[in-house]
């Protein structure tokens, strides 16, 4: 444990705990060590910041307690998981062990889902999220899209329990959670959804992320999807093919390089005006298509 006892300044604490987050390699260690510290006191980035400029020092019992959380992190255990939350666009999911962290990339494949059912007709579009984890997405669509109707679909006991949670603290009153296997997913709406959107596991089972925060911390379940990651991408095409109505979108997240075997499957599938989308990186992130 690194003592804490030498300089208690804002400032001091925060340049120590960058120093040991840069050694373990963490990739943002300024930000991390900044949100870390705003969760011990409960303030935001910009007032601790304030504090810091003015010279503020924090209590032993702070510091104490901010270093453990700092270890925590050199170890590689995500961010969210020490504070508790995940940030999602305009929303902040209680987040754990068995639910996957929602990404910023994520973010950007959640526009494609709200931009189709705010553009589709009837005074109450149905979205569905397969797969919906900690409910970032179909929680996103329902608080952004008000008039819609979305469901969330999760198949896992472990991410379910966070999806219920989130469900109910944001409570959006256009969204309901459903516990059920994708393929088997709301029979009662065949033929009458607007969009289905999908983040499923797509990691090839022989591929290992890189990141030990996934590696280590993200549920299996949530990453790996069979011998070439397209499994539930399969059943995915299959539920939305059945749940879409004509005319319809579909949109999946996935990794880089599955662009072109995807949109391949999707053909195959009878889906029409399929179109890869690159992230802000410019790698292949998501693929849309309608039915």
């Amino acid at each position: 444990m690194h003592s804490p006892d030498i300089d208690t300044s804002i400032a001091g604490v925060l340049h120590r705990a960058v120093e040991v987050l840069s050694g373990a390699g963490v990739p943002s260690p300024d930000v991390d060590a900044e949100l870390l510290l705003g969760h011990v006191l409960g303030l935001g980035r910009g007032q601790l910041q304030a504090r810091a400029a003015i010279g503020a020092t924090l209590a032993p019992t702070d510091a104490v307690e901010y270093f453990g959380l700092v270890e925590r992190r050199a170890a590689r255990e995500p961010l969210q998981h020490i504070t508790g939350v995940a940030p999602f666009r305009t929303i902040e999911l209680a987040v754990g062990p068995g639910v996957f962290v929602p990404r910023p990339e994520t973010e950007l494949v959640a526009q494609y889902a709200i931009d189709a059912l705010q553009a589709s007709p009837g005074p109450q579009p149905i979205g569905v999220d397969l797969g919906t984890g900690s409910g970032a997405i179909a929680l996103a669509m329902a608080t952004e899209v008000p008039h819609a109707s979305v469901i969330g679909v999760e198949n896992s006991p472990l991410a379910f329990v966070w999806t219920k949670q989130n469900f109910r603290r944001i409570a959006p009153n256009n969204a309901r959670p459903v516990f059920i296997d994708l393929a088997d997913a709301l029979p009662e709406l065949n033929g009458t959804v607007a969009v289905v959107i999908s983040n499923p596991p797509y990691i090839p089972l022989g591929a290992i992320p890189r990141d030990p925060e996934v590696r280590l911390f993200d549920p299996e379940a949530a990453l790996y999807g069979g011998v070439d990651g397209l499994d539930v991408v399969r059943t995915v095409s299959a539920t939305a093919r059945r749940l879409l109505h004509q005319g319809g979108t579909l949109v999946l997240e996935h990794g880089e390089l599955q662009g072109a075997e995807i949109a391949a499957l999707l053909e195959q599938d009878g889906w029409r005006a399929i179109a890869t989308h690159r992230d802000l990186l410019g790698r292949d992130r998501a693929t849309t298509a309608l039915k």
